[in-house]
Order: C-alpha cells, then sequence, then structure tokens
C-alpha cells in the first residue's frame, strides 16, 4: 500500500520537539546535581522527577487547552507554558555558569560550584521576571520608508503595522484594548494587521476582538491572515472579524486613494499554489502603482520585488521571542528575521509582533507597535 503524502512529518517533528525538551531538561538536572553536591538517591530522584513532569505538564495542558478552555485549563497552560520561557533561560544561565567554570580553571582558579550555580538561578529569575513583564509592554516603534511614486495626499501621514498579537488562552481582550489605546494614541490613517490576530482559542472570538471596535483609523483597518489562523481555523477567524470594522483581503488588492494595498493569505495546506502565482492572479494589482504588500511571513522576498512591491509589512518570527532563539531565527530568515531592509525600490520591514507565543515571556527583544510615517 502506497503511504500517503504528508502523513509522517508530524509524528516526527513531534518527536524531536519532545527529544529536544527531555535533553534540555536533563542538561538541567545533571547541573543542578553539579553544582549543588546532590549526593542523596531520594533528593536525586526528586529532581529527576520535578524536571521529568514539567515538560509532561505542558504536553498535558495544551492538550486540554484544546479540550476544554476554561479558568484552570488557562491558568494551568500559563504556567507549564511559562516554564518552557524560565527553562530556555535556565538552560543558558547554566551553560554560562559551566563556561565560567571551565575558563576559571583555565587560569589556575578553582570557583566554588555552588556559587555559581546560585548565581546561575538569581540571573534566571531576575531576567524571567523583566521578560514576563517586558512581554506585556509593546513599544511603539518608528520607521520611515520610501515609496516610490507615493501620492502627495499620502505623504505625512501615518500608518499603524500590528502583526502576532495572539489573542487565545493567555492574551485576552483586555491586553487587545490596551494596545488599541496605544494605537489610538498615534492617530493613524490606516492599520494593517499581518496575521496571527488570534491563537489556539476555543471560546467566543468576537469577546477577544471587540476591542478593534474603537479602533480609529479614518482609511479603514485591514487584515490578513497568519499561520495560527490557518490552525485555528480560517472562516471562524473571519467571523468574528466581520462583526468589527476590520476589512479582511483574501488574496486581495484594494487602491485606497492611489495606494494600492495587496493581502496575500497565509497558505493553507502543503499544496498551497506558487505564491509568485498568487501574487500575478490578484485581480486589479497593477506593478506601476505605489503598493503595500501584506503578508505574514517574511519570505517571498524575491518574488515580492520581481512583481514591483514597494513596501512588504511581515511578522511571524517574534525576533525569536526568547533569548537565544534569536540565533534560531535569524539563521531561518537572515537578515530579514526583523527590522527595515531595502533593495531598491523594494522595502521589507518584519516587526517583532505584539503579542507572545507560549511563554508569556519576551527577553533579548521588545513587543512592538509599529507606525511607518510616509
Amino acid at each position: 500500500m502506497r503511504r500517503l503524502r504528508g502523513t509522517t512529518p508530524i509524528p516526527l517533528f513531534v518527536l524531536i520537539i519532545i527529544s529536544v525538551l527531555y535533553l534540555a531538561h536533563y542538561f538541567v538536572y545533571m547541573s543542578l546535581l553539579h553544582f549543588f553536591s546532590i549526593i542523596s538517591l531520594r533528593d536525586r530522584a526528586a529532581v529527576g522527577a520535578v524536571l521529568f513532569l514539567l515538560p509532561l505538564g505542558f504536553i498535558a495542558s495544551s492538550f486540554l487547552a484544546h479540550w476544554r478552555e476554561g479558568f484552570f485549563t488557562r491558568a494551568l497552560y500559563f504556567c507549564t507554558s511559562l516554564w518552557l520561557g524560565v527553562g530556555l533561560t535556565l538552560v543558558t544561565s547554566l551553560a554560562l555558569a559551566w563556561t565560567a567554570s571551565g575558563v576559571a580553571i583555565a587560569f589556575g582558579l578553582n570557583p566554588h560550584p555552588y556559587w555559581l550555580g546560585l548565581v546561575a538561578l538569581g540571573l534566571t529569575m531576575l531576567y524571567s521576571t523583566y521578560g514576563i513583564v517586558n512581554a506585556y509592554h509593546p513599544r511603539i516603534v518608528n520607521i520611515h520608508p520610501e515609496i516610490k511614486g507615493l501620492p502627495s495626499n499620502w505623504k505625512d501621514k501615518r500608518l499603524v503595522h500590528l502583526s502576532d498579537v495572539h489573542l487565545g488562552r493567555i492574551l485576552r481582550a483586555g491586553f487587545l484594548s490596551r494596545v488599541v489605546d496605544k494605537v489610538n494614541a498615534q492617530k493613524p490613517a490606516m492599520v494593517l494587521i499581518t496575521g496571527d490576530l488570534f491563537d489556539g482559542a476555543l471560546g467566543n472570538l468576537e469577546e477577544l476582538v471587540a476591542p478593534l471596535n474603537r479602533l480609529k483609523a479614518p482609511i479603514g483597518i485591514f487584515f490578513v491572515t497568519g499561520n495560527h489562523e490557518t490552525y485555528l481555523g480560517v472562516e471562524r477567524a473571519y467571523a468574528a472579524l466581520r462583526k468589527t470594522p476590520v476589512k479582511i483581503l483574501d488574496d486581495d488588492c484594494v487602491v485606497v486613494h492611489g495606494l494600492q494595498l495587496i493581502g496575500i493569505s497565509y497558505p493553507r495546506g502543503r499544496n498551497a499554489q506558487n505564491f509568485a502565482e498568487r501574487l500575478a492572479g490578484v485581480r486589479g494589482f497593477n506593478p506601476d502603482l505605489p503598493s503595500i504588500l501584506l503578508y505574514h511571513s517574511p519570505s517571498q522576498i524575491a518574488a515580492a520585488k520581481t512583481a514591483g512591491i514597494c513596501l512588504q509589512l511581515s511578522g511571524h518570527v517574534h525576533q525569536g521571542q526568547i533569548f537565544p532563539l534569536q540565533i534560531i531565527t535569524r539563521m531561518i530568515f537572515g537578515r530579514y528575521y526583523h527590522g527595515l531592509n531595502t533593495l531598491g525600490d523594494y522595502t521589507l520591514y518584519t516587526t517583532s509582533g505584539v503579542g507572545v507565543w507560549g511563554p508569556t515571556m519576551r527577553t533579548g527583544n521588545h513587543p512592538e507597535i509599529v507606525v511607518i510615517h510616509l
């Protein structure tokens, strides 16, 4: 019997993730035994049991949150997912402690392991606390891209770019309401949302996005899907947004006062049509007019540039979200993993996003609301 295409990668991917999780926890286990001289079998068993159950708790809470949403399941998911961020920070701190120990020994010093371990734990607690506070306080970032052929009536106007809010189990309507207040304070002409507005929520999506009704953007609010809308169900997301002033761009183009807005939805399934073909097939798109492309992922740069796009707005990467994951995201997306990049008449801005996915932490970067000055 022929094996169906696309049936094996998901279990393999899950297996890899679980293996990495437990290898990291094993590193923490061995490090704690070394630095704190944990010798007795009872104490070793206790530490091992806790470190075995912590990642298992995250896996279980993820399934529970998918099965039933409520205060208990959200609280459990918050705690267990937060541990992943704290745990990653602990791995980094312990790795630094091992490095410091090795360097000290190389120079003929003999630092007591206990103090190195204590410093590692202290750094983890301080940096994690900062990361939690940081996650709830998005900053205003101002950028000044040039758009070739921009009509004079657009000059000096402001647009706001939002991405990766991830409303769902942790970040709720109250968080979005605070974001809306910050956006309104910028007095934007338009608001552009490039996907992952939602996370894995089971409840009433209309309640989550209700604060969008207070957004003040005279020319409009425009939205394209991200990968998390495809997980949630695109039609569910659309149904909730249709109760707000948000205009959905699903491989569409609208011309607003001489400026084109092109929205390409996140691909659905492995057999999604080629990006260049989708962009070329957008009805009404004119490569000779100034344009802004909304596309969730900071990819397809060559295709967008060739098609004549002036400015592409993307998110998706979270700028790594938790240090040192920035190293991995930079390896995958290169220079486009965050910030403003200009190639001739084409410019891409990749935002670090407003919200968080998984651990409610941000270290090594800041959540941001992007104000575009034309």
